[in-house]
């Protein structure tokens, strides 16, 4: 656990001020300074701009990285440490919402859906539509999120939905450790999934919190992914 630096990816529609809220500070507790690049404004070039972004922080930083991410960012982040192990001494993983190919997934149907709201209806309509009935939090979450895609949210939306992470036989080839935060109340990212990770890696944790304590604060989120790191490294 020698990293000083983390490079983390927000999740679909999210930002980069969801990560700082949720993992700067237990981030900070461990020593460890974090590093979050905003969305990539060319919503159509979402998964090459994320991809780019490890690949410039690593060679920035001259060494190893700690990398990771929320939903779509936590996929991102062990496709590019599966393609570059030699890179990565660990990884932070929140949310991961399926393994392999979305195959009707939760996450990924969300986000077609979303997508095609923001198309049909504009930016304004969909958003209401997407935070009627949900929490106060996550409401606020996606209305400052949204308009920072700017026109290329719906082309976003839609590439994140259909990238597929990665497969179970392929995190068995990690052996960083890795921690993973998992909500056991969160529909669109099933628990089961995160579990079924930390299985297939040789070194993983998993720390269980819920959607209701990240509406109490954000960085119970990044507080069970540092733990579940911790607890892996320890292995």
């Amino acid at each position: 656990m020698t990293c000083t630096t983390a490079l983390l990816l927000p999740g679909t529609g999210s930002d980069e001020f969801f990560v700082r809220s949720a993992f700067a500070g237990p981030l900070r507790a461990a020593g460890i300074t974090l590093a979050a690049p905003p969305p990539p404004s060319d919503g159509t070039a979402l998964i090459e701009g994320y991809l780019a972004a490890f690949e410039a922080t690593a060679v920035e930083s001259g060494g190893k990285l700690l990398v990771g991410g929320v939903s779509l960012g936590a996929h991102l982040a062990a496709e590019w440490a599966l393609r570059h192990p030699e890179r990565c001494s660990g990884l932070l993983l929140a949310l991961p919402a399926w393994n392999g190919v979305p195959d009707g997934a939760p996450a990924s149907v969300a986000a077609r859906i979303s997508a095609e709201m923001v198309e049909r209806d504009g930016l304004d309509d969909a958003l209401r539509t997407a935070t009627d009935g949900v929490a106060p939090w996550l409401a606020a979450e996606l209305r400052r999120a949204w308009p920072r895609h700017g026109a290329g949210l719906a082309a976003g939306l839609r590439a994140a939905g259909a990238h597929p992470a990665p497969t179970l036989e392929a995190l068995a080839r990690l052996r960083v450790p890795v921690g993973i935060a998992a909500c056991t109340d969160d529909p669109v990212h099933p628990v089961a999934v995160a579990h079924a990770w930390a299985a297939a890696l040789p070194r993983a944790h998993v720390c269980e919190t819920t959607l209701a304590a990240l509406g109490e604060t954000r960085e119970a989120l990044g507080r069970a992914a540092v733990e579940a790191w911790q607890r892996a490294s320890a292995l």
